[in-house]
C-alpha cells in the first residue's frame, strides 16, 4: 500500500473525529442546518487536516503562501461535491421512506459525504496542493511500497 495515503488515512482519523464530532454536536446539540453543521465541522477538521499533510503525509517543501489558497480551493471542491453528491444519495434512496427521521437522514448523509470526501480530497491534496515535482525514481518507488 502507498506510503501517502496510509499516512493521509492516519491524518484523516484525527481530522475526522475532530470534524464529525463538531458536525454531530452542531447538528443534535445546537440544532443547526446540515450544510451549517458540516461546513463548520469540515473547516476545523481542515486546518488539522493542512498542518498534518503539510508536514507529515506529504513532507512539502513548497511554498506556505502558495499551498494554503490551492488547499482551500481543493477543500471546498470536495466539500461541495462530496456532502452534495452524499445528501442526494440518502434523498434517493431513502426519499419514499417517511418512518426515517430527517435526522437519522442527515447523520447517514454525513457519513457516506465524509467517505467520498477523504477520496476526492486525498487525490486533491497529492496532485494539487502537495505535489512534489522534485521527487527522484527511487523516493517514488520507496513511496509505493
Amino acid at each position: 500500500m502507498n506510503k501517502t495515503f496510509f499516512r493521509f488515512i492516519v491524518v484523516g482519523i484525527a481530522n475526522t473525529i475532530v470534524g464529525l464530532s463538531f458536525i454531530y454536536l452542531l447538528l443534535h446539540l445546537f440544532g443547526l442546518s446540515y450544510w451549517i453543521s458540516t461546513f463548520i465541522g469540515n473547516s476545523l477538521g481542515a486546518c488539522i487536516s493542512y498542518i498534518l499533510n503539510r508536514n507529515f503525509t506529504f513532507k512539502s517543501e513548497g511554498s506556505v503562501k502558495k499551498s494554503i489558497p490551492m488547499f482551500i480551493i481543493v477543500i471546498l471542491t470536495c466539500y461541495f461535491i462530496a456532502f452534495n453528491l452524499g445528501a442526494k444519495i440518502i434523498d434517493y434512496i431513502l426519499n419514499l421512506q417517511d418512518f426515517i427521521s430527517l435526522n437519522f437522514k442527515n447523520d447517514l448523509a454525513v457519513l457516506i459525504s465524509s467517505g467520498l470526501y477523504t477520496v476526492l480530497n486525498y487525490f486533491g491534496q497529492k496532485l494539487l496542493v502537495f505535489k512534489n515535482k522534485n521527487m527522484t525514481k527511487k523516493q517514488l518507488e520507496n513511496e509505493r511500497m
